[in-house]
């Protein structure tokens, strides 16, 4: 007979053994309440929160909960609680339910809302899911605001800053309206990630992208923006942003708040059509969508500051020293004893929200090592380039060059991609310059993208400064260097490419400002094709 091992003896045991129950945040919203007042807009949010969680608990709620006061339901796992405590110039309504889920044994969903006001101001909102469960991972479920949350966008309003909540995607029916988009990816105050859903060319529907809008949307009301880009406007934001920050045929991104025009595109998810071939692939993708929205909340919206738990007004409630003292000593001893359980809840909620700062310094450094590992096929890509240069085998002596501006940012993705990049400046100012001859521009990226880069990689880029070819030189800017922001930093552009003959008329003075990026390794253009303006000249 084989021996058996211990863990093997104790597989079974640990198969039967319960495991312990986690409460997880899935989401967090906030917003302003509309109404006339704060006390008028937060009474008629309360009445739909409570007619809300009275459907849920499937009972009549005692006659305490309609006139706001504290009260506790318990009715078979599906109980719920309020507290309200004000202190004459603030006033905090907050109330807990919770409710099985109806598929999956030991899972409770968990809805906290607290609604306040003070003086002379409109009522604020504010919502946390929570699931708690003894599932080791909670990744795949298709998160989504609770219903709660339409029904007071519809019959009371919500808003963010000045735009109202709705669960309607945002369909794009013009030029004026794509540019709006543009204004709203980089308005910086923006909190909430924009998911682009565009069209694809071959539909005849011009409003049927491949991932349905409308479920997207009820389900990412105050969460994130869903808007629906047909085919017909995608080359706006493609002409704005460039093709590396665009996003047109049928594919998705999501643009997370703090983009910018010269965003790394790897921070801002992108879904190409290829990706959405089959309805299992639309619900994986619909899903990393939802997941994307509900960290964002999590991120942006601080607990104790955007959003209050509903332990947070209970141990203010609790805690008030009013209270205290109408309680006698039995009911001062039971009353200490319920504000330590809440102490040690809200320890539980700062537990968790260690647990999230892990789980986003884990995906840092994921995103770290793959960014290694970029770097190191890029080292790799270098070695080959170089071992075709000793075979005289020059690797971009087919490209055809470029032949009028209007297609020259397409040239530059298409040839120079991860060597030489337009910044959004150079592409505004390339689109219709002065500058007549296209095909010099262009040769003298293509030596950017080749001799000076490969310089740079070898740490020897100091020794090509001089002519490039019979009238082109590459020589420091002197006195119109200038300092360049990219990325969230400032560059100095002390480099420029210039045609000789000491002329400034804008159709034959050639300048092209460039500078390293070290971090991405590649050229940066910084400015082209014609002479700047500095102050000194």
């Amino acid at each position: 007979m084989m021996a058996t091992s211990h863990s093997d003896t104790l597989q079974p045991l640990a198969t039967r053994t319960p495991r312990a129950v986690r409460e997880r945040e899935i989401l967090r919203v906030a917003a302003i309440l509309g109404g006339d007042g704060g006390e008028q807009g937060a009474a008629k949010a309360r009445k739909e929160v409570l007619k809300w969680v009275q459907k849920r608990v499937g009972d009549h709620l005692p006659e305490a909960a309609w006139k706001y006061d504290e009260f506790e339901k318990y009715i078979g796992g599906r109980d719920c609680k309020a507290v309200h405590v004000t202190d004459g110039s603030t006033d905090l309504w907050a109330i807990r339910s919770n409710d099985p889920d109806k598929n999956i044994a030991q899972r409770v969903w968990t809805t906290e809302v607290v609604i306040g006001f003070a003086k002379m101001q409109n009522a604020r909102f504010s919502l946390r899911l929570l699931a708690s469960s003894p599932e080791a991972d909670l990744q795949n479920i298709e998160r989504a605001v609770p219903g709660l949350l339409r029904q007071l966008a519809n019959g009371c309003g919500l808003f963010q800053g000045v735009r109202r909540l709705t669960s309607e995607p945002w369909i794009v029916e013009s030029n004026g309206d794509t540019e709006g988009l543009i204004d709203v990816l980089l308005d910086p105050s923006r909190r909430e990630p924009v998911f682009v859903l565009t069209v694809p060319t071959s539909t005849a529907d011009s409003v049927a992208p491949l991932i349905a809008p409308k479920p997207l949307a009820r389900a990412m009301l105050g969460l994130a923006r869903v808007v629906v880009l047909p085919a017909c406007f995608t080359w706006v934001l493609t002409e704005r942003l460039g093709k590396r920050l665009s996003v047109f045929g049928g594919a998705i991104r999501a643009y997370l708040p703090g983009f910018t025009e010269d965003a790394n595109p790897y921070d801002h998810a992108l879904f190409l059509r290829e990706r959405l071939s089959s309805p299992t692939s639309i619900r994986q993708i619909s899903i990393t969508l939802r997941q994307i929205a509900a960290a964002e909340s999590l991120r942006k919206l601080r607990l104790g500051h955007d959003v209050l738990s509903f332990s947070m007004v209970q141990a203010r409630s609790l805690g008030s020293v009013a209270r205290l003292e109408r309680e006698n000593t039995t009911g001062t001893k039971k009353l200490i004893t319920e504000i330590e359980n809440i102490k040690e809840s809200l320890r539980k909620s700062e537990s968790e929200q260690e647990w999230f700062a892990e789980q986003h310094d884990r995906a840092e450094k994921t995103a770290k090592e793959l960014g290694q590992k970029l770097s190191v096929a890029n080292l790799r890509i270098q070695h080959l380039t170089a071992q075709l240069a000793t075979h005289d085998d020059k690797p971009d002596s087919n490209i055809p060059l470029p032949n009028n501006w209007a297609n020259f940012s397409d040239w530059c993705e298409m040839h120079l991609k991860d060597r030489v990049l337009l910044s959004p400046r150079a592409r505004r100012e390339v689109s219709a310059p002065l500058f007549e001859d296209v095909a010099v521009a262009g040769r003298c990226l293509l030596w950017l993208a080749n001799d000076y880069r490969q310089g740079r990689l070898e740490s020897n880029a100091g020794s090509l400064r001089g002519p490039i070819e019979s009238g082109l030189k590459n020589d420091r800017c002197g006195a119109d260097q200038f300092k360049f922001g990219w990325q969230g930093k400032q560059f100095n552009v002390r480099w420029h490419i210039k045609n000789g003959g000491n002329t400034r008329d804008p159709m034959r003075c050639l300048r092209i400002y460039y500078f390293w990026d070290d971090a991405s390794q590649q050229v940066v253009i910084a400015s082209m094709p014609a002479h700047i303006h500095t102050d000194a000249t």
